[in-house]
């Protein structure tokens, strides 16, 4: 057997054992995901058991199913209603929802910050840190103070934190570049202080506002918050982060490529002024409707992918994926913890996230400087 066959063998070997640990790791996840969300909806001051919860979950999902579908249901699939009312509208009303957008929110903020740390090459890239979340809420407080995006109807509230999230990235991304590349140090102070104008153009609004109720709704949105959740506003993100992390995921290769360099990239066919044109507006996108319906929660998008990277490497077809049930199942646990750990009194998730966040990226931050210094 020659040398080149048995390193072929080997890689083949390797190649397998790889794509078999990722297909377990999803099932864990799978599994993980379940009984997250079940522990969200069932841990709270009113104790409702694990099979009750699971059988209105089941039972409403049907009688939507048939609501959509107008076909009645048949006699052998119907669940016997054994449940209250209090309960029906506490499962169904109040926690399930609050914990799908716990994890449509943190599966979205964890796969924006895997994108943004390829597109810009820097472990530290983050919505937060950079001020793409608070150019999200000045766009989301523009539109509560002064009915601005109005033609958007409905979504005028996502449209205003798209816009506002695309121009923070924009400035943020110019700032940080110096004949063409991108310096790690420019890019974090540039974030830093896009976020520091942002905070304070958002509270300059807030001041000056006639409307009463405008503190109130920013401070929630500085904060993070994913109380009072109702199955409207579950629509927009749902398929934002779907047709979102398809787009991504489909373009893996390329954000593979990025992470070697442009010039690499571009000997591979990669059109980087294109692809980062379109990376801008997807990863602004995502961030502009998660922060529109939760407000500005920090970190997940630091941690989750350095997490996520130590499970499968860097290869973005299997990083993407999992960055969605790591972030979701992730800000489903925090969100338990600001509901229970400090109760009757109910912290806002963004202070938690804060609380973890910032001692990692502290700890990532002189990680860098370490490397550097010792280049």
């Amino acid at each position: 057997m020659t040398t080149s066959t048995i390193t072929s063998h080997t890689t083949l070997t390797s190649s397998r054992t790889e794509q078999r640990r990722f297909w377990l790791l999803l099932v864990g996840l799978t599994v993980l995901l379940l009984l997250s969300v079940t522990m969200g909806v069932t841990l709270s001051p009113v104790a409702i058991p694990v099979g009750t919860v699971w059988r209105i979950v089941t039972a409403q999902s049907l009688r939507v199913l048939a609501d959509l579908t107008t076909l009645p249901l048949p006699e052998w699939i119907r669940i016997e209603e054994t449940w209250s009312t209090a309960q029906l509208n506490i499962v169904w009303l109040i926690r399930f929802p609050r914990v799908l957008l716990g994890l449509f929110v943190g599966a979205g903020l964890a796969v924006v910050g895997v994108t943004m740390q390829a597109l810009v090459r820097n472990p530290l890239a983050d919505p937060y840190i950079l001020g793409i979340s608070s150019g999200a809420s000045v766009g989301a407080v523009s539109v509560l103070a002064f009915g601005a995006f109005a033609f958007a109807g409905v979504y005028a509230l996502s449209f205003g934190a798209f816009f506002g999230a695309l121009l923070s990235f924009f400035i943020v991304f110019m700032m940080a570049q110096r004949h063409g590349r991108i310096l790690p140090t420019r890019l974090v102070l540039s974030g830093v202080a896009v976020a520091y104008f942002f905070s304070g153009l958002s509270s300059f609004i807030t001041l000056t506002s006639d409307n009463r109720e405008l503190a109130r709704a920013v401070l929630a949105w500085l904060l993070g918050s994913l109380a009072g959740t109702d199955w409207t506003e579950l629509v927009l993100p749902v398929i934002v982060l779907t047709v979102g992390s398809l787009a991504l995921t489909l373009q893996a290769r390329s954000l593979n490529a990025l992470l070697v360099g442009d010039e690499t990239a571009a000997t591979l066919g990669v059109d980087t002024t294109r692809f980062r044109r379109q990376l801008f507006v997807t990863v602004s996108l995502i961030t502009g409707t998660m922060v529109a319906v939760s407000g500005a929660i920090g970190f997940i998008g630091l941690i989750i992918p350095h997490v996520v990277r130590l499970l499968v490497g860097t290869d973005h077809r299997r990083v993407l994926p999992i960055a969605i049930f790591v972030g979701g199942i992730f800000l489903i646990w925090v969100d338990i913890i600001a509901r229970t750990a400090f109760a009757p009194t109910e912290l806002p998730v963004g202070v938690i996230t804060s609380l973890l966040g910032g001692p990692f990226f502290l700890w990532m931050l002189n990680q860098q400087l370490t490397n550097r210094g010792g280049a």
